[in-house]
């Protein structure tokens, strides 16, 4: 069993420890902004020239998923493929999972313009293939893949476009129903102008997320939710509606390193059990470090501003120049994060 099965387990079952709050890395960039998303190829004194390179990219989720402290690692279908191939998650209890879709607001190439319009979902990864390895599913001879994926829908208040997000969901149900295939379910905040008043919109989105999910029986529903964080009053709202819907939180830009031990610890407080991370994680100046405290507060045995000293601590030991100072990395910079 994956350690992320034994700590939803917990969750569900009402017996939930800030222990079981669960931690996934987010490295499935490469299916939005592309090359960029492998984060810069930086030098001990902060300088780069160049992005990390494919093989440089795989090399640091290995040795993120070896560290062994993220319950789930998310990367595209084929770089999870190369992965099993260097048998990367072989006896490892942290779970592999795949972007399954790929809207239209996350294709943010250099120059491209496809997010100002309203999100239209796309499929990339096909479920017989993540999951078996072949065109046609083999379950007698087991899963070589995975059987968790990220499935991603972003509402913008537009009849036609949601509509449309809302058929192409109800077929990955069913698509993933008939391979056997778990999903968790991202819903973005609105990625055009709604028309919403902006106060109101964290609540429209919790809103569309119950109306989305409520005709769906226990065996389509997901295994959690990957949202926005919002703010303490839209989360709480949304976490305390429904106990048998776990909550995640995405970690949105990259921040401050108070930002991100902050949304953590936010987070949790008012009902969250999950939090993803991509660039709070892969812009580091450590990743590996930034996750071992990431860990730390989630489970309460350091605040967020002991958190920040106690990382620069570490990358003066390791001799890393950080990117800011710590005055400046000790700061709130995200407004939902200011409300707490």
């Amino acid at each position: 069993m994956k350690r992320l099965d034994s700590k939803l387990a917990r969750i569900r079952s009402g017996q939930y420890k800030r222990t079981d709050f669960i931690i996934a890395d987010a490295k499935d960039g490469d299916m939005g902004p592309s090359l960029t998303s492998s984060g810069p190829h930086r030098q001990p004194d902060g300088t780069w020239t160049r992005y990390r390179s494919r093989p440089e990219f795989l090399d640091q989720i290995a040795a993120i998923v070896q560290q062994d402290i993220v319950d789930i690692m998310l990367v595209s279908a084929s770089n999870l493929e190369l992965l099993n191939e260097r048998e990367v998650f072989h006896n490892s209890a942290v779970k592999p999972a795949i972007r399954a879709n790929d809207t239209t607001d996350i294709w943010r190439c250099r120059g491209a313009v496809y997010h100002n319009s309203p999100s239209r979902p796309f499929r990339s990864a096909n479920l017989s293939h993540v999951m078996y390895g072949a065109a046609e599913p083999t379950p007698d001879k087991g899963i070589v893949g995975t059987d968790l994926g990220l499935y991603s829908i972003t509402f913008n208040n537009d009849i036609e476009a949601d509509v449309r997000s809302l058929e192409h969901f109800s077929a990955f149900r069913a698509d993933a129903v008939a391979h056997g295939f778990k999903y968790f379910l991202e819903i973005f905040n609105p990625n055009v102008d709604t028309g919403i008043d902006p106060k109101l919109v964290p609540h429209y989105v919790n809103d569309v997320i119950l109306r989305c999910l409520a005709g769906v029986t226990k065996a389509e529903r997901p295994q959690f939710l990957k949202i926005a964080y919002n703010g303490p009053k839209a989360l709480e709202e949304l976490a305390s509606f429904d106990p048998s819907l776990v909550v995640g939180v995405l970690g949105g830009g990259a921040g401050t390193t108070r930002d991100c031990f902050e949304l953590i610890h936010q987070a949790e407080r008012y009902g969250a059990r999950v939090a993803l991370f991509g660039r709070k994680i892969n812009l580091a100046e450590n990743p590996l470090t930034m996750v071992s405290f990431m860990r730390q507060v989630a489970d309460g045995s350091i605040a967020p501003a002991e958190a920040v000293k106690a990382y620069h601590g570490e990358l003066q030991k390791q001799k890393i120049k950080p990117a800011r100072s710590l005055d400046e990395d000790l700061a709130i910079t995200e407004a939902p994060l200011k409300a707490g």
